[in-house]
């Protein structure tokens, strides 16, 4: 369910709980950010100001504003029954189920997930994978992430467990095959058939930029990879922080430990499917270290 509010609904607009509802929730997170101490005025006041002149939104902030899914064009390829968008100049194909209406509200909240002002954007002018390194991305879902990386990449690794998205990304990525590897594999903490371990899968080779987006299980994949965060000296890695109400702080204390110096995203996401409606949090929607 949570996957499917945030990636399907345009613009993260709550629609299916109703307009009131919408209003309520909105009473609560304002009333909740005026006695909360925890976060900036300025930044309390924008979100409480957003909040009070638009619909209800995950990213509580004006960028939202500027995705449409109608602007977004949407082709068919006759060759594999599949459609796709193009992504910075190249083909991102979808499940071979999904209707065009259904790809265009996901690729506007693909855009706007990565606007240079989101919570959710991955790479900043200080913080990106460089020309020659291998990349591993976890999650990695339709791969607009790693489609924009792919030509830079030297490698990429690209973990997946849905068979419908493995099917659309084998053809995404096919003109590079020779340097994308698609592994249907959760990350984990431990082995077994169905989950892996970074140090398991990697061993000792070196790994220069990670991207994790787990639905929560980020803190396991870093049990799972202590070897590999101490031996590459040259480490970059990203991930969510939003998912669990405390993995913000629990993920700096292990990339810290780990030698890594570590920045929270700009902004916060307002994440409240636990307890829907009793108690919204702001949270910090990533984290991303540099081996120190």
């Amino acid at each position: 369910m949570k996957s499917f509010i945030l990636k399907i609904i345009p613009h993260l607009v709550l629609v299916e709980y109703g307009k009131y509802k919408q209003y309520r929730l909105k009473i609560k997170i304002i009333k909740y950010l005026s006695t909360s101490s925890e976060f900036e005025e300025i930044e309390k006041d924008k979100i409480m100001n957003y909040l009070k002149n638009n619909s209800f939104s995950i990213f509580p902030y004006d960028f939202i504003k500027k995705y449409n899914p109608r602007d977004i064009m949407v082709y068919t390829d006759n060759i594999y029954g599949m459609k796709y968008v193009i992504h910075e100049n190249k083909r991102l194909y979808f499940k071979k189920a999904w209707n065009k209406k259904r790809i265009r509200d996901y690729y506007a909240t693909l855009l706007l997930e990565q606007d240079i002002d989101s919570p959710h954007r991955y790479e900043t002018k200080n913080f990106h994978v460089n020309d020659g390194d291998v990349v591993v991305d976890i999650g990695i879902a339709e791969g607009n992430f790693a489609l924009s990386v792919v030509d830079k990449a030297k490698k990429l690794y690209l973990f997946e467990v849905d068979k419908e998205w493995i099917e659309a990304l084998k053809i995404t990525f096919a003109p590079w095959k020779e340097k994308v590897v698609i592994v249907n594999k959760y990350v984990s903490n431990i082995d077994d058939e169905n989950c892996i371990t970074l140090d398991t899968f990697f061993g000792k080779e070196e790994i220069d930029f990670i991207k994790a987006d787990i639905e929560g299980a980020e803190i396991e994949l870093l049990k799972g990879s202590q070897a590999l965060l101490s031996n590459n000296k040259k480490l970059k890695i990203v991930m969510c922080t939003y998912h669990n109400q405390n993995d913000a702080e629990k993920i700096r204390q292990i990339l810290d430990k780990s030698a890594f110096s570590t920045e929270f995203s700009k902004g916060y996401m307002i994440f409240i499917y636990e307890k829907m409606f009793d108690k919204p949090y702001l949270r910090k929607g990533l984290i991303r270290g540099i081996k120190r």
